[in-house]
């Protein structure tokens, strides 16, 4: 019996032993288990909390750079310049600092940028020459018959919503339209070089070079009033009646408040007029083609053939040479107030010819007449910031000769990378001491801004053929504008961006463009 209940005992006791040490085991697996999802709730709370805590900070930035968006539309609005500079304040980085919000006496900080618009190339209203010159400046290769391919596709598939909507144009590559980048071996002492080692077998230092692509020197976005230097409203000569045209006077500076046309002159022009460009105003012939087919049976070129010996003949013969055979106007003795007789000649037609003939020489025949022109080569200059041949409140496609780059100033009509940087030079050296630049704002603006487009013909650089060729394509200012804007944490890197492109023509800022990072 005792054997008995001493086998039960060791037996229960064995088993109690295995039972406990599965016990502790299972125990010790629990709490392993425990711990390991504590640890992973700890680290997913962890988590949480920096996800919220940078939620917070990237909404607080957000609204950082929207502050620094719009503090930079109030320092847009209060600009009044009648010309652009980059000189002025908004074309500086503009940095500063908004309140937290959350954090009481905690500053957030941004940043913003603001480029022209009218500082690129406007692919809807480019022709196809400065598209193919551009095409070329971001790489293209001019001897490729595929760039004229290219160049002509761009303007058939016109208008274009941005200037990423040219990759669905056929044959645009990324590296046109993005442009590249690439490593340029250097050394101080030999500058640059194309090769990776150096003459003595020493490997050169690298730098990256960026080739620019469209999406750097174009846009969809460039704009200007349609108002002169003063504030007026320009006058479109292919519209204009008489009444406006005789008002017309040369600019400020450059003869400035001298009547242009004469009524018989406006007659002259609205009767030849379908211009397509500044340039074929210099065309216009000051006796027209309707006119001159009313006059060519009144008017000669030849004398009367009659000598007088005695002087009171010759001076009826001085007399009858300008009126000539038949009653007919002699137009290379004719005073200006015999040729006023002709029909549709008055006064300013008739100084013309007068000047033409004391210039140029006599009329070889009849015809020649037409050879006078409507306007001279300074009354030009003088009306160019005044003019305008299309209807409408606004101008699209200028480019701002007080903004734009070397690169895009070269590819315009006329020009090269010589007169380009000429024009640079000119806008940022200082300005003379009485100069009105001065006296347009009282903050200080740098540099030698052009006020009106007349002005570059006071450069040495420009004579008046590259004048001619510009005319159409450039502005001094602009009405639209890219604002870029960024909240900026502590290490001043940009965690959220606002991107916006506006539009000042009227008398509210517009805002045609609005993207969000």
């Amino acid at each position: 019996m005792m054997a008995l209940t001493k086998r039960f005992s060791d037996t229960f006791y064995k088993d109690y032993k295995e039972q406990s040490g599965l016990s502790l085991v299972s125990t010790l697996w629990i709490l392993t288990i425990l711990s390991v999802l504590a640890a992973q709730l700890l680290y997913s709370i962890h988590i949480e909390q920096r996800t919220q805590r940078n939620f917070l900070d990237r909404a607080k930035l957000h609204y950082a750079a929207k502050a620094g968006f719009e503090w930079t539309l109030a320092v847009m609005r209060t600009d009044q310049t009648p010309f652009d500079s980059l000189g002025e304040d908004w074309a500086e980085s503009i940095q500063g600092q908004v309140d937290d919000g959350v954090q009481i006496g905690n500053l957030l900080n941004y940043q913003v940028t603001v480029t022209d618009e009218a500082s690129k190339v406007n692919i809807n209203t480019a022709d196809i020459g400065l598209i193919t010159n551009l095409l070329m400046q971001v790489g293209a290769s001019p001897d490729d018959p595929l760039t004229q391919e290219l160049a002509n596709a761009i303007v058939e598939g016109r208008p274009y919503r941005t200037v990423r909507d040219l990759a669905r144009v056929e044959g645009m590559t990324a590296q046109i339209l993005y442009g590249t980048q690439q490593a340029v071996a250097t050394t101080p002492e030999q500058g640059t070089s194309p090769n990776s080692v150096s003459d003595t077998g020493v490997p050169l230092a690298t730098e990256p070079q960026t080739q620019p692509g469209l999406a750097d020197l174009a846009t969809i976005y460039s704009i200007d009033a349609s108002t002169d230097p003063d504030g007026e409203a320009l006058v479109n000569l292919n519209t204009a009646d008489e009444e406006q045209l005789t008002q017309l006077e040369t600019q400020s500076g450059q003869g400035g408040g001298q009547q242009v046309f004469s009524q018989g002159e406006a007659q002259s022009l609205i009767q030849q007029r379908e211009f397509d460009r500044f340039a074929a105003l210099l065309d216009v012939q000051a006796v027209s083609d309707e006119t001159f087919n009313n006059i060519q049976n009144q008017i000669t070129t030849e004398d009367t053939g009659q000598n007088q010996d005695d002087e009171d003949d010759e001076e009826r013969n001085g007399s009858q040479q300008e009126q000539g055979e038949g009653g007919q106007v002699n137009i290379n003795t004719a005073d200006v107030e015999t040729l006023e007789s002709l029909d549709g000649i008055d006064q300013g037609i008739a100084e013309r010819i007068v000047n033409h003939r004391d210039s140029q020489g006599f009329f070889q025949n009849i015809d020649a007449i037409k050879d006078v022109k409507l306007l001279t080569q300074q009354e030009f200059i003088g009306i160019v910031d005044k003019i305008t041949l299309t209807d409408g409140e606004t101008r699209s496609g200028l480019i701002n000769v007080n903004t734009a780059p070397v690169e895009v100033l070269a590819l315009l009509p006329g020009m090269d990378p010589q007169k380009a940087q000429a024009i640079v030079t000119r806008r940022e050296q200082d300005p003379p001491d009485d100069s009105p630049v001065l006296s347009f704002t009282e903050v200080e603006i740098t540099g030698n801004p052009f006020m009106n487009i007349s002005e570059l013909s006071d450069m040495e650089e420009i004579d008046f053929n590259t004048f001619r060729e510009l005319a159409d394509h450039v502005t001094y200012r602009s009405h639209g504008y890219h604002i870029q804007a960024s909240g900026l944490d502590a290490a001043g890197r940009a965690i959220s961006t606002c991107i916006g492109i506006i539009d000042r023509t009227g008398d509210e800022v517009v805002i045609q463009y609005w993207k969000q990072n």
